[in-house]
């Protein structure tokens, strides 16, 4: 072998162990990287595949009514959720989740794709809230080939008595993109308060969650835990709302679209707040059906919308309540003039018709206010003007909110000069005053701002907040702007619509308890000369008037506010008033057996 051939072999070989060298050295760089530069850091890794923390669900809070008879309480679930670290084929798992629960894989795909940036690593995100014992138990059986699965126990929300109570209580359901942000606390799937009582008290029937510690193997199967944290239950909630009422009040309304309001006049307790239609708040919780959404949004009655607090409709007659004072405390009225009404009075070249066509021929304000004639509180309304008028109403609470504990409440709308000028560019006229003098026009107000009014001139002047958690301290939101001589005349004008004859609120007539009322008819459109004097039935359901009756009972110690408001029923003391003594009937009968 030549000198040249050995020498290259002589150098291959030497290279060849300098390579071997070099990949040693690498080899061993590697390792003291990994476990001593950073060994530390990855030796909390590995623990933290074996040590996982979980949250731990907080029940919420308790809603119940002034007996103790549980509204809303919490009912144990289970859902599905997923660590996707421990996924080797997410869309797979994916899959295989909408297989066992029937949930749209699309809908799967789209909640894991939402939360992949809010679920931290190795934490478990939730996919399905609610699955029943028959799919629990096939899951169950399937774990150890899906170990990216895991079953959660967590409270499911639970209204017992749906419908009746669903406007005060409201619903909850899965946090949104906006709460998520709002809220660090939040977590994805997590339901939080949307309507009523339940988003108003969010922060305090939510709770804290608590924090558990996991040790799990290789395969994600759970060996050992420990509560690091205990989940903190969210306060209870008492309501001065009587079920029992509720529901009677509810039941009296039938199929008539509506409000009922019962008030304590000297506490501004709610005793019965209802809104009909309704809908069935349980339905939320779990996730509301498209189908069943859009047939809620398309219903021509608006069922989600709370009637007693959010809508709000012409007080009709029921605003002379307001307009009677206003007159005493800004003219030179006397409640003892009397003003003739023929049954229509003219303005102009137009006819301003009162209810009775024939008229009621000589009316001071007490016979005004209990035969409540159109024509007297024209010729009122007409020396009033706009201005007196709107500014007293104002400086009764009206247009402007109560202050209840309910989200979204309308604040109505008392028009002025001014308002209508900036809202339609035109000067106000003559005419409207008139309307405006009878509650009808652009005045507007809600059935719990009437309650609280009427409940204003009972308990001596005071405009209470309305109260709808029980023991709470009653708050005076300001002194009404009328005498106790001029309280008392609107007083004994409601008992007197009730007892005396010609009284538009006779069907309040009750032996077992003084009673006084005014009721309201307010019309939605002015009615074509062929259908007046039509039965309610025959126009058309759209154009029939607004039924209202206002009204007081008290009985020995016992006194309450009542207010009826039925959409387009007609006539306030044949639609409303029926309504209204059902409810002093069961209230006083209550009343009388304790």
């Amino acid at each position: 072998m030549a000198n040249g051939e050995q020498l290259t072999i002589r150098s291959g070989i030497v290279l060849l162990q300098i390579l071997i060298l070099g990949l040693f050295f690498v080899i061993a760089l590697r390792l003291w990287y990994f476990q001593i530069y950073k060994g530390q850091e990855y030796s909390r890794k590995a623990t933290d595949n074996l040590v996982k923390q979980q949250s731990i669900y907080a029940p919420r809070g308790l809603i119940r009514d002034r007996d103790k008879t549980i509204l809303a309480e919490n009912k144990p679930a289970y859902g599905l959720a997923i660590i996707r670290e421990d996924s080797q084929d997410i869309q797979a798992a994916l899959r295989q989740a909408s297989q066992w629960t029937d949930a749209p894989l699309r809908e799967l795909q789209e909640s894991f794709q939402a939360g992949k940036e809010r679920v931290k690593p190795f934490k478990r995100q939730l996919l399905i809230s609610n699955i029943d014992y028959k799919t629990l138990a096939e899951i169950e059986t399937h774990l150890m080939e899906w170990p990216e699965f895991r079953i959660v126990t967590l409270p499911l929300r639970s209204y017992p008595h749906g419908r009746v109570v669903s406007h005060i209580l409201g619903y909850v359901a899965q946090a949104d993109e906006a709460e998520l942000k709002s809220n660090p606390r939040l977590q994805l799937g997590d339901n939080v308060g949307k309507q009523g009582l339940e988003l108003s008290f969010q922060r305090s029937l939510r709770g804290e969650k608590g924090l558990k510690q996991l040790e799990v193997n290789a395969q994600g199967r759970e060996l050992k835990s420990s509560i690091i944290k205990e989940p903190v239950p969210g306060k209870d909630l008492t309501l001065t709302i009587d079920l029992d009422l509720q529901r009677h009040a509810w039941e009296q309304l039938g199929n008539h679209t509506g409000a009922v309001v019962v008030l304590d006049p000297f506490c501004g307790d709610i005793l019965a707040l209802v809104s009909k239609p309704s809908y069935d708040n349980n339905l939320f919780v779990q996730g509301i059906d498209p189908a069943q959404w859009r047939h809620l949004l398309s219903d021509p009655k608006h069922p989600l919308q709370n009637r007693a607090i959010q809508s709000s409709y012409p007080p009709g007659s029921v605003f002379k309540l307001v307009v009677a004072p206003c007159a005493l405390n800004n003219s030179t009225l006397s409640p003892q003039k009397e003003l003739f009404c023929p049954g229509h009075y003219k303005l102009g070249r137009r006819v301003f018709h009162c209810w009775k066509e024939g008229g009621h021929g000589w009316m001071d304000m007490r016979e005004a206010i209990k035969q409540s004639c159109d024509v007297y509180f024209y010729k009122v309304g007409e020396e009033l003007g706009v201005d007196a008028i709107s500014r007293y109403a104002r400086s009764n609470g009206f247009n402007a909110r109560t202050g209840i504990s309910l989200p979204n409440e309308n604040p109505g709308l008392i028009p002025s000069r001014e308002w209508k000028l900036k809202r339609f560019g035109r000067r106000w006229q003559g005419g409207e005053t008139l309307n405006l003098s009878i509650g009808q026009g652009y005045t507007l107000v809600t059935p719990l701002q009437v309650g609280r009014y009427v409940a204003a001139l009972v308990n001596g002047g005071f405009l209470l907040k309305p109260n709808l958690v029980l023991d709470a301290e009653p708050k005076v939101q300001k002194k009404l702007p009328l005498t106790s001589e001029e309280r008392d005349l609107v007083i004994q004008s409601m008992l007197a619509a009730v007892e005396e004859p010609h009284g538009t609120c006779w069907r309040l007539r009750t032996q077992e308890a003084t009673v006084g009322g005014k009721t309201g008819t307010a019309q939605v459109v002015k009615l074509k000369q062929e259908d007046r004097g039509k039965e309610t039935e025959e126009i058309p359901y759209k154009h029939r008037d607004h039924a209202w009756m206002a009204s007081f009972g008290q009985q020995g110690k016992e006194t309450y506010v009542v207010v009826v408001l039925i959409e387009h029923g007609g006539h306030g003391s044949s639609a409303a008033g029926p309504v209204a003594k059902s409810v002093f009937d069961y209230l006083f009968s209550e009343a009388a057996s304790q």
